[in-house]
Parts: structure tokens; C-alpha cells; sequence
């Protein structure tokens, strides 16, 4: 299996974030085709974009397969992985591999920084238990190094510097 980009998802506001205690918030995710990345600023247009300098979640990935299971273990259906308000679901790279690593897809180069891990939210924007089912799968994190687009479609993929092999990222199937 390819790496395959599934879906791109951008937001112009807070809707957890910051919102302890209080109400969520009422920004939609938007589902694009493409993003445009901007290196060390986050992706046009997305809550996240200039946030901070050298912020460490500039942009957000998430596992495909995970969504699945995720709906498949709480029954879930009706809901988009839009609701994870991570910005790249994508499928066939095993994310928390590259936390620490340089890495580039669809011609972008990214450093992963740290999980991008659940929060108590995840229960009411997906469903009871998603924040526990998710522990330890709640995505990458990272910093956009390199300025570029990103589309949803079947993308280049590769890991920079010997930092890993692409065994060591790709699910057996896709290194195939």
C-alpha cells in the first residue's frame, strides 16, 4: 500500500484549545483538497499558523488506520476524522516513528516533535472513550521546515538524513 494522503483538514479557530472549563468552541474543520505549508509559521489559513515561533505543532498528522479503529472499537460512525482536528490523515507510515525525525511528503519536509496527544474533548467531538481508546495514537505533531503545497492523493514519501529506514516507518505492506 502507497503512502496515501486521505484527508486535509484546516480550522480557523480554537475549538478546545484554551477552553478548559468552559464551552467548546464553534469552528468549523474545514475539509481542502490542499494546504499550502509555511516553513517555521504552520499552514495558511489554520488556527495554528503563526501561533509562535518555533512552535512544535505547526501542523498535526494522523493515522487512517487508527480513525478505523477507533470508530470500529466505540461504534462510532456518521463522524469524520475531521473531529480529531488533526491537519494530515494519512495512511501507511507508522506516525510515532518519526517523532524526532526529519521526514518529507508530497515534496514538503517536516521535523516530528512529540505526539499529538488526546484530550478529554476527544469524548464529546468523537465519542465516549476516544480519549482513552486513543492514548499513545493520537498522532505527530511537527514543524514545517520547507515551504510547499500538500494535496490529498497518493504522495512521495521519505525519511531524511539515515535517521530511519523506511522499514521502519512503513507497515510491512506498504515497504512491499
Amino acid at each position: 500500500m502507497p503512502v496515501h494522503v486521505r484527508h486535509l483538514f484546516i480550522s480557523p479557530g480554537h475549538n478546545y484549545f484554551g477552553h478548559h472549563g468552559r464551552p467548546a468552541g464553534t469552528h468549523a474543520t474545514v475539509s481542502v483538497e490542499r494546504v499550502r505549508c509555511r516553513a517555521g509559521r504552520g499552514i495558511e489559513g489554520d488556527r495554528f499558523f503563526d501561533y509562535k515561533e518555533d512552535y512544535r505543532g505547526q501542523i498535526t498528522f494522523f493515522d487512517f488506520s487508527v480513525w478505523n479503529g477507533l470508530c470500529a472499537a466505540l461504534g462510532v460512525s456518521g463522524v469524520t476524522p475531521g473531529a480529531v482536528r488533526r491537519n494530515v490523515v494519512v495512511e501507511g507510515i507508522d506516525l510515532p516513528a518519526l517523532i524526532g525525525a526529519r521526514f518529507s511528503l508530497g515534496g514538503v519536509t517536516f521535523e516530528g516533535t512529540a505526539e499529538s496527544t488526546p484530550c478529554y474533548w476527544m469524548d464529546q467531538a468523537v465519542g465516549p472513550g476516544a480519549e482513552a481508546w486513543l492514548k499513545g495514537r493520537g498522532g505527530l505533531r511537527a514543524r514545517i521546515l520547507t515551504d510547499g503545497d500538500l494535496a490529498v492523493g497518493p504522495a512521495a514519501f521519505a525519511v531524511e538524513g539515515g535517521q530511519l529506514t523506511l522499514d521502519a516507518v512503513l507497515p510491512a505492506q506498504a515497504a512491499r
